[in-house]
């Protein structure tokens, strides 16, 4: 039995399919309030069909309650983390820490009380410094700037440094802290990175910072996800895909889309600007994206090195464009409200 936290997520729901297309059973453990998407809503990519695949048992309660913690994780052999607090205009760690860095302490205690030998837990890349196209960069790479002034890259450092020191003294238990890049694809019912999809959707015009991302398709971080039950030592592993700028990524999204689309690269004067003004409006009690430390993100390039992940995971790569139809496939189809 598999321990799933996090499941009413992009990635979270992705890995349950994935799980259950491999014929593995799963726990979840859900939140208050949250609630799966159907499993019959559009095909699985694997081609397995709907009846083939198992139902996850559920469970429901806090997260950060202990005792209902330890109660999910009894009989299984090893937990995958998915949950995390994500929501950027939050403007303190502390707002990030109960998810981001308490629930990894939770998990430490639980391996130690359990016995279960394998986690497998979902950072971000954000937690690696940015390299160039020259020099991209891996997971020796430090925490810097401009992540190191997020409040989410924070918190999610901390859980990372929670678990890793965990692990440097229990050798003989895995646990992987996977870092993603942008992850696109389907089953993004909130949406969550499928907002920047949606931002420029048959705009007539789109404008944007100069800066870039690391995407792949959800599936392929899933995939290496899953494959880290077996396979990998302890340690940090990137899954990061394609760079691409802003520009370069609409340009993409519109082709595949079929329309056109031009696209104006914005000063990073006014994108700086836009921050300070969101910092001033935060003094005010106005709680909103546009922080500067959300818009230096904004204007620099994500080249990662992530072959360690290749090769100790499995993990594959995805053309953007298919992430891309992917998503509005699946959103055009399944998704609320409708394109």
């Amino acid at each position: 039995m598999i321990l799933l936290l996090g499941a009413s997520g992009l990635l979270g729901h992705n890995v349950l399919r994935l799980l259950l297309e491999r014929g593995l059973p799963v726990r979840v453990l859900l939140r208050p309030g949250s609630e799966l998407l159907p499993l019959d809503a559009w095909a699985p990519p694997s081609g397995v069909r709907q009846g083939q695949i198992r139902t996850p048992e559920i469970m429901r309660g806090s997260l950060l309650d202990y005792p209902t913690l330890r109660e999910a994780a009894a009989g299984c052999s090893a937990i995958i983390n998915c949950a995390g607090t994500t929501d950027m205009r939050l403007p303190r760690p502390e707002d990030f820490y109960p998810v981001n860095r308490d629930l990894p302490a939770l998990l430490c205690r639980i391996l130690e009380e359990t016995g279960i030998r394998t986690l497998v837990h979902t950072s971000t890349a954000n937690t690696v410094a940015a390299g160039t196209r020259e020099h991209p960069t891996d997971e020796s790479a430090p925490f810097a700037a401009p992540f190191d002034r997020s409040p989410y890259a924070i918190s999610k450092k901390a859980g990372e440094d929670v678990l890793l020191a965990w692990a440097a003294g229990h050798p003989d238990r895995r646990v992987i802290v996977v870092c993603p890049g942008f992850m696109i694809g389907p089953y993004d019912a909130k949406p969550s990175s499928g907002t920047l999809l949606l931002a420029a959707w048959r705009k007539p015009l789109m404008a944007g910072p100069r800066g870039g991302k690391s995407f792949l398709h959800v599936r392929d971080a899933t995939t290496a996800i899953a494959n880290a039950l077996e396979q990998g030592e302890s340690g940090r592993y990137l899954l990061t895909g394609e760079s691409l700028t802003l520009k370069e990524f609409y340009a993409l999204q519109a082709r595949v889309c079929g329309y056109r689309q031009p696209f104006i690269s914005l000063p990073a004067g006014p994108v700086r600007l836009a921050g300070r003004i969101g910092d001033l409006l935060h003094r005010l009690g106005i709680r909103t994206m546009l922080r500067t430390h959300n818009t230096d993100q904004l204007l620099i390039e994500e080249w990662y090195d992530c072959s360690r992940a290749e090769h100790a995971l499995g993990l594959p790569h995805t053309p953007v464009a298919d992430a891309i139809r992917d998503y509005f496939t699946w959103r055009e189809t399944f998704g609320s409200p409708r394109l």
